[in-house]
């Protein structure tokens, strides 16, 4: 099974990883030194559930020196989403999935303009990991999960062989015919996650245990929650007190992603998260108070460290 992995960051260089080391013909496409010290040291992904090390690994910058691949994992950040779907479409064949395993709601409907609907997939990556150093992958706590289906609900053929290949590399999948309801639960979480994580800079641990902070993640998680049942997702009744639950449980040190580039002074994913949610709330309306302040208070911080 032939994967391209766009993006080798931590959600695309674990997978991808973990992939190769199941026997997948896995290639990687980075850029800068990341991409150079994968082509001379091997990739290497320090987790605690076990290291591992690729060596010699299969990278380029160039997409379209790979040819027609089964798989695409597509991993970049939202904002390149448009661009790097352009620089896919060498590598899509009448049968090839692409897999978006973006933050935020809409990078599927995004990527069908560009690469053909037939081609997008849904898809969920549930882990928690950064590029620790050029050619290194440092992943926090346990957690490694795949979710991914077809838009249409229906059950496919790549999608039963891809989850069967995701069984062999080790870490959960689950092929779901509900891909849409998975995307909207990884939302709730993660919109009101990244922008209280980010707006407070301390890690999970730091945070829940105050009340007063414990409650902005309540009322960011119900305000994400009636934007999607507004808009017509099937959301589970549940889905609040599930995500609180979670968010009790996470390692003490986690900090989402958003978060960890605020701190290194990147570019944010906050247009789509926490500002996705404001806009939806207006365009639905349906009051979202808590994520407009934090949407507010972080965007001086949305391309970058202000000069």
């Amino acid at each position: 099974m032939r994967i391209a992995v766009i993006g080798a960051g931590g959600v695309g260089g674990a997978f991808g990883a973990a992939l190769a080391k199941a026997g997948a013909d896995v290639t990687f496409v980075a850029r800068g030194a990341h991409l150079q010290a994968m082509r001379t040291r091997g990739l290497s992904v320090l987790s605690p559930r076990g290291d591992v090390h690729l060596n010699p690994v299969q990278a380029t910058d160039d997409p379209a020196g790979i040819g027609p691949v089964d798989f695409i994992l597509f991993c970049v950040k939202l904002w390149d989403v448009e661009s790097a779907g352009a620089a896919i479409r060498p590598l899509i064949g009448p049968g090839t999935a692409v897999i978006p395993l973006q933050n935020g709601i809409d990078a599927s409907e995004r990527l069908i303009p560009i690469v053909g609907k037939g081609a997008v997939m849904g898809g969920v990556a549930q882990i928690s990991a950064t590029i620790a150093e050029p050619g290194v992958i440092r992943q926090t706590g346990t957690f490694m999960r795949l979710i991914f289906g077809e838009l249409d609900g229906r059950p496919s053929q790549r999608g039963a062989a891809f989850h069967a290949l995701c069984q062999r590399a080790g870490f959960d999948s689950v092929n779901s015919n509900e891909i849409i309801v998975a995307l909207w639960e990884k939302f709730v979480l993660l919109a009101a996650n990244s922008a209280v994580v980010a707006l407070t800079r301390l890690p999970f641990g730091k945070l829940r245990e105050d009340p007063e902070v414990f409650a902005l993640f309540e009322k960011a998680i119900g305000e994400v929650a009636a934007v999607g049942r507004a808009r017509g997702v099937r959301l589970p009744a549940d889905i609040e007190a599930r995500m609180l639950q979670s968010i009790r449980g996470f390692p003490a040190e986690m900090m989402p992603s958003m978060a960890v580039d605020l701190l290194r002074g990147n570019k944010l994913e906050l247009p789509w998260l926490a500002g996705k949610v404001v806009a939806l709330g207006r365009e639905l309306r349906v009051p979202t108070p808590t994520h407009a302040v934090m949407y507010a208070a972080l965007k001086p911080y949305a391309n970058g460290a202000p000069a």
